[in-house]
């Protein structure tokens, strides 16, 4: 009943886009029998906006994959370097948030540990929202920052590294066995910033899968029910993605080509010293608004990865 619901949804926006065109067109030849230069300009202004329109629709085509309309669950980790890798970590959390907020997403941040002097160590949010996962999949891997250290006396030039991983919430879509006695349950108190904001008692909950070492935390809800409902929907939500990640590993290398799902895998760089520019390593895709692309602005990133691969599914 969902894909039926969804399924009509798809069907009444694409029926409304047609008819509204053929509306425009219906105005288009009275303007042109008429003259009316006021007409033509409103037609004009119509016409940019349903282009624009179009073009996220089309957007949408390119989510072909069955999760792709699921909500995200993403999780971004410091790499090494210290101080400089967990505040790269944070401007990542930030620039994801302000993507969903610009996409009118809703985002719940569910773990967050704080690194020891400025940035996080490692974050994990939900993104609730229509192919919340089918954008979000294109940012799986290893991010690159290169800029002047404003954290180093010298304001020498550092190269950090945090890794981003995106999983389908596929809480009600797939079913996960997990056997009970796999798992280590951990209790704690939350992490604050001091003063009231303290937890006095242990809700937070940490939950490890001890034959594959997985581990799922949550601290921020307010009760450790609600914190530990969170952490199993997010070790589902990892074992789905492993088990996801063995089965393209095994199709990559009956195709011939091995690929490593480790974290060496780079996948985009961005470059504010001694120029500006960020590129994707896989697409070529890149721009020199640095500034836009860490506010947010990822749309043109996700539609160069996606595109990609399909043309790559195609063989083209």
């Amino acid at each position: 009943m969902q894909q039926l619901t969804h399924l009509k949804e798809d069907v009444k926006v694409w029926r409304g886009l047609s008819g509204r065109v053929q509306e425009l067109l219906a105005l288009l030849e009275l303007v042109q029998d008429e003259d009316d230069q006021a007409m033509g300009e409103e037609i004009a202004a119509e016409v940019e906006k349903l282009s624009a329109e179009l073009y996220g629709l089309e957007f949408r085509q390119l989510f072909s994959r069955p999760y792709d309309t699921k909500d995200a669950i993403l999780a971004i980790h410091a790499g090494a370097g210290g101080t400089e890798s967990q505040d790269w970590a944070e401007m990542l959390l930030r620039m994801y948030l302000r993507w969903a907020e610009q996409h009118n997403y809703q985002t719940e941040l569910l773990e967050s540990m704080p690194g020891e002097e400025a940035g996080i160590k490692s974050a994990t949010v939900s993104i609730a929202g229509p192919y919340a996962y089918g954008y979000l999949r294109s940012e799986r891997g290893v991010h690159r920052l290169v800029r002047l250290s404003p954290f180093d006396a010298a304001h020498r030039r550092h190269t950090s590294f945090a890794l981003v991983e995106v999983m389908p919430d596929i809480e009600d879509a797939v079913q996960i066995e997990i056997n009970p006695d796999d798992l280590r349950i951990d209790v704690f108190r939350s992490a604050g910033a001091g003063g009231q904001n303290v937890q006095k008692n242990a809700t937070a909950v940490r939950i490890t899968h001890v034959p594959t070492s997985i581990v799922a935390t949550c601290q921020n809800e307010r009760s450790q029910l609600q914190n530990r409902q969170m952490a199993m929907k997010v070790l589902r939500a990892r074992l789905f993605a492993l088990e996801e990640a063995r089965r393209e590993e095994e199709r990559a290398k009956l195709k011939g080509k091995h690929v490593s799902a480790g974290w060496g895998n780079q996948i985009r760089s961005y470059v504010l010293h001694p120029y500006h520019m960020v590129k994707d390593l896989r697409t070529g895709h890149e721009t020199g608004n640095t500034a836009a692309v860490l506010d947010g602005d990822l749309d043109p990133f996700m539609r160069a990865y996606l595109e990609s691969t399909i043309n790559e599914a195609r063989g083209d």
